[in-house]
């Protein structure tokens, strides 16, 4: 380790995946960066998930790279980086590590597509690992190890200021608790979405209890146009945030819930990132156990019990029912209650 630290100049990482996929490398990213202080660390992310990435304090400059964009770049000049981590599958993304950088690590999921002395192959886990345990190993197979599993999200002074307005002005101060509601995954996920009815039962449930409830539902345009139901049913106490803000506007948002409750997607990530007490709902291909934030204590996972419906293909997530997540919200809602009083 320590000759790898005082050998490197500066560090590069890529990282091209969705929002939920970037934040599960940023375990990695800290224990790279405090291995290579001093705003030597690099990342390259998606032009359109790279904005988790901005403001981390043990990052020193985020840039914008695809897998098609990578087949173009870096072919002049020396290498400007003395070892660079490669996240993904694809080989122009460790093609152009290898242009810019003395020392590749990758995962070896490419076979014989590209083969050099310079590129340390680290084979996948041949057991399931947590997604973030998964991640850690290539800065491990370069002699670095991480004392800290959380996932890492920085919301700025002023975008948290923009949130609290907005709270203010759409919602008001009676609120309490307030609570945020992602009820949809990404379409091609869909069957990681837990019915609308069922979010819809879980509201009420909480409005009998805490009448000053209010709900911000999350999501983005394509969620805004499938909560009309939910609308109808709860006109005073749901305001519909789904659509309206860009990813960090949404983040901000979300650091000001008393309460998070999603379905695994990107926001859900955030939330985790963010330390928010939530309760997160994972389909039976996408365990909790593998995905859900690490060294989150507010953190409720609701696992899907997978009991199979006979003349059904694939069990539902419907068959999570309203009182096991009602079980956990409270239990949350309660501690803070508890927390808060004098």
């Amino acid at each position: 380790m320590s000759e790898i630290r005082s050998a490197a100049g500066r560090v590069l990482v890529i990282v091209v995946a969705r929002i939920g996929d970037t934040l599960l490398v940023t375990p990695a990213l800290r224990a790279i960066g405090q291995a290579f202080p001093g705003g030597r660390l690099v990342v390259m992310a998606h032009p359109k998930r790279k904005a988790v990435l901005e403001h981390l304090p043990f990052v020193g400059e985020v840039k914008s790279i695809t897998k098609h964009s990578a087949r173009l770049k870096g072919w002049l000049g020396r290498s400007r980086f003395d070892i660079a981590f490669v996240y993904g599958a694809d080989a122009s993304l460790v093609a152009y590590a290898l242009r810019v950088a003395r020392r590749v690590y990758a995962f070896d999921r490419l076979g014989d597509a590209i083969i050099s002395p310079r590129l340390t192959s680290v084979a996948p886990p041949g057991a399931l690992l947590h997604a973030v345990e998964e991640r850690l190993l290539l800065p491990r197979a370069a002699g670095i190890e991480a004392s800290d599993m959380r996932l890492a999200y920085r919301v700025t002074p002023a975008e948290q200021a923009r949130a609290r307005d907005w709270i203010a002005r759409h919602i008001g101060p009676e609120a309490h608790p307030l609570i945020g509601i992602q009820m949809f995954s990404f379409p091609t996920k869909s069957h990681r979405d837990w019915p609308v009815g069922h979010f819809i039962e879980l509201m009420q449930r909480t409005i009998a209890r805490y009448n000053n409830s209010r709900f911000v539902i999350l999501g983005d345009k394509s969620a805004r146009a499938r909560c009309a139901e939910v609308l109808r049913a709860l006109p005073r106490h749901v305001v519909i945030a789904a659509g309206r803000f860009s990813l960090r506007e949404n983040a901000a948002v979300i650091q000001q819930l008393d309460l998070y409750v999603g379905v695994d997607t990107g926001p859900t990530h955030i939330a985790g990132a963010l330390g928010v007490n939530m309760v997160a709902l994972y389909h039976y291909s996408y365990p909790g156990r593998n995905l859900a934030p690490l060294a989150h204590p507010g953190c409720r996972i609701v696992e899907h019990p997978l009991t199979l419906v006979p003349g059904r293909h694939e069990a539902g997530m419907e068959q999570i029912s309203v009182d096991r997540v009602w079980e956990e919200a409270r239990a949350l809602l309660e501690a803070r209650t508890q927390a808060s009083s004098p």
